[in-house]
Parts: structure tokens; sequence; C-alpha cells
């Protein structure tokens, strides 16, 4: 067989296969159905932002005063880091100008930013009172990775023993005697990260030695499901 003639024999087969496609009646007696189930959790990470900010007249000068405090408080917050429990981590560091009206460049300003996240909830706030080069720019809570897995299967056995409650009373209630499942998707929520706490915002402490006041609160874990069942007679 010439490779011609076995491309034309694939495409008649597809064709024939798409004909036959066409020609099935649209499925009957399907509905769509949603489903979920939420569980409120402890939250057990801890993320702190520090920052710092340094003006003047020329652009060195603003970047090593940065330069200094960020140094300090790394080597604060290095002394107390443990792998999980306190990690250390630079963030943005930028310098730019500031102008006049006349369009001219009168002075430069810089920030630096440290953050601090993790488990140990009472040494991150213990370290956040011993860096004193930094203050408190951004706060916020999280759950863990193993604190959502925790209870994100039996979260999922609720949202699925309530759309298979929801699809049989559905039947019962159109007159049919049960279903079977068509498509079904199973999808656990996402929600941000980070859960900032706005009244710990800019929030100075009044001694150096002090440490941060936090109260984690709790996090929800949401399963949904979503898809479409048969009804059967």
């Amino acid at each position: 067989m010439t490779r011609t003639s076995a491309l034309a024999l694939t495409l008649a087969a597809a064709l024939a296969s798409s004909t036959a496609w066409a020609d099935q009646p649209p499925p009957q007696n399907v509905v769509g159905l949603s489903a979920s189930a939420s569980l409120e959790v402890n939250k057990d990470v801890l993320s702190v932002t520090l920052s710092t900010t340094r003006e003047g007249t020329e652009a060195g000068a603003v970047q090593s005063q940065l330069k200094q405090a960020l140094d300090a408080a790394l080597n604060e917050a290095k002394k107390a880091a443990k792998p999980g429990q306190i990690e250390v981590r630079t963030g943005n560091f930028s310098l730019f100008p500031r102008y006049s009206n006349k369009g001219g460049i009168t002075g430069w300003q810089g920030t630096a930013e440290l953050t601090l996240e993790g488990k140990d909830i009472p040494g991150i706030a213990q370290l956040t009172g011993r860096i004193n080069t930094m203050t408190v720019a951004r706060v916020g809570t999280s759950l863990s990775r193993e604190q959502r897995e925790k209870v994100e299967s039996d979260v999922t056995g609720q949202a699925i023993a309530q759309y298979r409650a929801k699809a049989a009373d559905v039947a019962r209630q159109f007159g049919f005697s049960g279903y079977t499942l068509r498509e079904v998707q199973v999808n656990s929520d996402q929600p941000p990260m980070y859960a900032a706490a706005p009244m710990m915002r800019a929030k100075t402490m009044s001694d150096a030695s002090e440490a941060l006041p936090v109260e984690l609160g709790k996090g929800t874990v949401t399963v949904t499901v979503n898809g479409t069942v048969q009804l059967t007679k």
C-alpha cells in the first residue's frame, strides 16, 4: 500500500467516525450538579515583612545606609533561623530619585525589606522585637501544606457524599430510580497564600525588645464537586 493510499484510508476512517458520532442523538435526562464542603482549621504559618526607608542627596550614601540596616537585621535573623521553623529571606531593595517641580533631581530615596516566615510563632515574634534597624511593614498568616493536606481528604469525602446525596434526591424528584455518573471534577480551593492582618501593618515597636503580638486565627479548606449525572429508570 502506498503512503497516499494509507493516508486516504485514515482520512476516510476519521470522517466515518465523525459522521457516526454526529448521527448519535444528544444525551437525555442529564443533570448538572454542584456540591461543596468546608472546614475551619487553625493557621500555623506566620510571615512578617520588615522594612526600612532611607533618603538623602547622594544615591551612594542612601544605598550604603540601606545595606547597613539590612545587614544588621540579617545578622540578627540568621542567629535564630531554623529550616521550616524560622526562614529568612530578603525582599525588595530599591533606590529611586526624587524630582523637583522643574524636573531636576533633588535627592534619593530607597527601601529595603526582610521577611521572616515559619511555624515557630513565638520565635518569629521574639525575633521581630530584637531587630531594631527595621520596622514591621506587613504581617500575614496562612495554612501550611501539611495542615491543609491533613484535613483535605476528610473535606473531599464530605463534598462527594453531599454530591451523591443531591444526585439521588434530584433523581427521585424527577421520578427516576437512580443515576449514573458522567463527568465529575473535584477541586480544592486555592486561597491567597497569606492573609494580611491589617491591624498590624506599619506597627512600630515601642521597645526594641518587645515581641510582636500575634493571633494566627483560622483558615478554611473548601472542596467543590462539579459534574453531570445521567438519571436512570
